[in-house]
């Protein structure tokens, strides 16, 4: 018998990529704030200026390529034209908060000059294991609604190849889909912990009918592990590793009880504030109802209103 569809509720979309975005707003002016530094001086509200000189509620590359991802869905998933969309950001400010690019990673910025020169998407990403950033994970989040009701083998396949048109490494591409999947377990689940304990199981099972380099599996370990949301602060790193930043998020949404304090936790993690901020927003924004993002976040956030316009223009095709 088939499966009954998924149904994905408008309000779930906006809220997600409202939270990401504000995750990543509120993380700017910190980035690359060590921890101690932030202990002693919380993030508590947005903040103007700091490390990147911009005014409260600005987001950054993180979320701007999410939008773009979103965008380049709305017509379909077709590799060539996700890549499009990504350049369009990249050349013409598509999608920036105020007109300009601030914060772009290396890896993300080199892989774009190979596609303005006429690079093939499906060839551009950096495999080595030196390029696992976290810059394919950031915006991933609107797979886990594009895909949700195709077959899992499919949901692998086209978030892998949206990772790799920059980060084509095994760690990165899992990492994604590690994070779709879950994700994909919340719009379904009661409780986040219902959530995290179906997902480690199907994910576990899953990754073993696509034999993965024996190598890359040791990173997945605690991230799979039943008790993974028990580590102490201290033993969660928040660099820009893909892995740091998925156990960051991942610890902070399932520590936390309610949106708010999910963000701030993220961003006060320190290091790569923007990214585990923008990670962790997304699937708090997207458990959590839309009414929980405070008024005020939401009023001083870059963009608000195209934002919920872009989820308002989203409507994935159900698949039985």
């Amino acid at each position: 018998m088939p499966h009954a569809p998924i149904i994905i509720a408008t309000n779930t979309i906006k809220s997600a990529f409202l939270g990401l975005a504000i995750g990543d707003a509120m993380g700017v002016p910190v980035e690359f704030k060590p921890r101690e530094y932030l202990i002693e001086h919380p993030v508590t509200d947005f903040m103007g200026f700091g490390t990147h000189s911009q005014v409260p509620g600005t987001f950054s590359d993180d979320a701007s390529m999410a939008f773009c991802l979103a965008e380049s869905l709305i017509e379909g998933y077709e590799l060539d034209r996700t890549a499009h969309y990504f350049l369009k950001w990249y050349k013409e400010r598509f999608w920036t908060a105020r007109g300009s690019i601030f914060d772009i990673g290396l890896t993300t910025q080199e892989v774009m000059e190979k596609l303005a020169d006429g690079h093939s998407p499906k060839f551009s990403g950096k495999y080595t294991i030196n390029s696992n950033g976290n810059g394919s994970l950031m915006r991933t989040l609107p797979l886990a609604f594009y895909t949700a009701n195709l077959p899992i083998h499919e949901r692998f396949r086209i978030t892998t190849e949206v990772s790799k048109i920059t980060h084509a490494h095994a760690l990165s591409y899992i990492s994604c889909f590690y994070y779709t999947e879950f994700a994909r377990e919340l719009i379904q689940a009661k409780t986040k912990e219902e959530a995290f304990q179906n997902h480690i199981l199907n994910f576990t099972n899953f990754l073993s009918t696509i034999s993965p380099d024996e190598g890359t599996m040791p990173y997945f370990e605690r991230l799979l592990s039943a008790d993974f949301d028990s580590l102490a602060s201290p033993e969660i790193k928040s660099t820009g590793f893909v892995i740091d930043t998925l156990e960051a998020s991942m610890w902070c949404f399932l520590n936390t009880s309610n949106f708010s304090d999910a963000v701030l936790k993220a961003v006060n993690l320190g290091d790569d504030t923007d990214t585990v901020g923008c990670v962790t927003g997304g699937i708090a924004g997207l458990f959590y109802p839309l009414s929980s993002i405070p008024a005020h976040w939401l009023s001083q956030l870059a963009r608000s209103e195209d934002i919920v316009n872009l989820a308002e223009r989203i409507e994935f095709r159900v698949e039985s």
